[in-house]
């Protein structure tokens, strides 16, 4: 007997749910970074390990989501949107996850402490990059208003209001991350130099989840613009 899975189940009634789909457990995982990076300042190593474990979970579960979209993915879709643009839309959710799991490794692997007097404002920064991953995320959540409306009117404004929110956002991620390699600079000559040079590497990394969600709304808005 044919075994039908979730998703393909889905892809019967539209291609977008499970788009949408994919981009919510993309936020799930980036938005644990949050409790990991509460953790790693409280120097609770075994909650950080716990939670390594849960974004490397939760990616997993985004490449298998992305493996499928791909292996079910119609040749022709009777819709305003082209299949390229939904597979471009696909590999820059899924790079969010990535580096969600490529920050949360690097951190537990090294065990790294960062100085105290930088924790008030790594957290405000890696909030403001969760934030722009969760304009991502309200953004594709629009995707099927969108063909439904044509890529026109109110939905579309609504949509472009998202994205330059989303843009404004990704900005302030670039000048806090500024400040913060900074401040490390100023550090370095008390700090282990393998650790410090692992550290300016997660903080550029947790700046990558803003500029990754910026290319989703990137190529949403170049899809709205056609």
């Amino acid at each position: 007997m044919a075994f039908s899975s979730p998703l393909s189940v889905l892809f019967a009634r539209s291609p977008i749910q499970p788009m949408q789909d994919h981009v919510k457990k993309v936020y799930e995982c980036t938005k644990t970074l949050k409790p990991f990076m509460e953790a790693v300042f409280a120097e609770d190593w075994d909650r950080v390990l716990k939670l390594q474990k849960e974004i490397s979970k939760l990616e997993n579960e985004a490449d298998d989501m992305k493996r499928s979209i791909r292996m079910h993915l119609p040749k022709g879709l009777f819709m305003a949107i082209d299949r390229r643009d939904l597979l471009d839309l696909l590999s820059r959710q899924d790079r969010i996850a990535n580096k969600a799991k490529d920050i949360a490794g690097v951190i537990t692997g090294r065990s790294l402490i960062f100085p105290k007097s930088l924790h008030a404002d790594i957290s405000v920064y890696l909030d403001r990059c969760i934030e722009a991953c969760n304009f991502a995320l309200k953004a594709i959540n629009e995707l099927d208003e969108l063909i439904t409306s044509g890529f026109k009117g109110q939905e579309s404004k609504f949509v472009e209001k998202l994205i330059d929110e989303l843009d404004e956002i990704e900005n302030d991620t670039d000048k806090k991350q500024v400040l913060l390699r900074a401040q490390l600079l100023k550090m370095e000559k008390d700090l282990p130099p393998i650790d410090v040079m692992f550290m300016y590497e997660s903080i550029d990394w947790m700046g990558g989840l803003a500029d990754n969600a910026q290319l989703v709304g990137d190529r949403l808005e170049l899809m709205v613009s056609r």
